[in-house]
């Protein structure tokens, strides 16, 4: 990292990770290549996981907080909760204490969230959404509310196992994400 950037570590699962698909082409490049073209000085640190829960996170948001110092923290976790059926008071739990933790050593957050299929039943699916919404109320945290927005459903989009993204994808994703990080950086948009 050069001396003086700040960095924006991701904490994600395998929408971050690039799960199935060639690492560089993922959103985090994305953003990466972005952020250069702006000449903004922040470098990323993608630290996502595939399979990473809300539980994985909190066991290792502190020490991904000392190796890497970052200014912003973007959390992207949630999806497998949802898919294993974690109780949404424990992932309400697990992500505010990582928003709190991120914020004690200095650094703003973004949370990203993500729907679940209709399969989980509409009861769970509310309260595992109202859990995002919760935490952006009570942390005061800017979120992203459904980082695959015009990407989930869309033929052409998500690779054969109906679940993951494409590289075709990633630029929605990163737009997604984009419109709620780039008001947190203090940097100019040039292009």
């Amino acid at each position: 990292m050069a001396a003086g950037a700040k960095s924006i570590l991701i904490i994600g699962d395998s929408l971050s990770a690039g799960y199935g698909i060639d690492v560089q082409e993922g959103w985090p490049v994305i953003l990466e290549e972005k952020l250069d073209k702006m000449q903004c000085d922040y470098s990323v640190i993608n630290d996502s996981i595939d399979g990473d829960t809300t539980s994985n996170g909190f066991s290792r948001i502190n020490q991904a907080l000392v190796d890497y110092d970052p200014a912003v923290v973007v959390i992207a976790l949630g999806g497998n909760d949802g898919l294993r059926a974690i109780t949404p008071a424990s992932m309400k739990n697990n992500l505010s204490y990582m928003i709190e933790g991120s914020r004690n050593f200095g650094a703003d957050v973004l949370l990203v969230a993500v729907r679940l299929p209709p399969n989980y039943g509409q009861t769970y699916i509310s309260q595992y959404r109202q859990v995002f919404f919760d935490i952006e109320k009570s942390c005061n945290v800017p979120l992203v509310p459904e980082v695959l927005k015009n990407v989930g459903g869309v033929a052409g989009l998500i690779q054969s196992d109906g679940i993951h993204p494409n590289a075709k994808a990633q630029p929605i994703i990163f737009n997604n994400v984009w419109r709620k990080l780039q008001p947190m950086l203090s940097c100019t948009v040039r292009d």
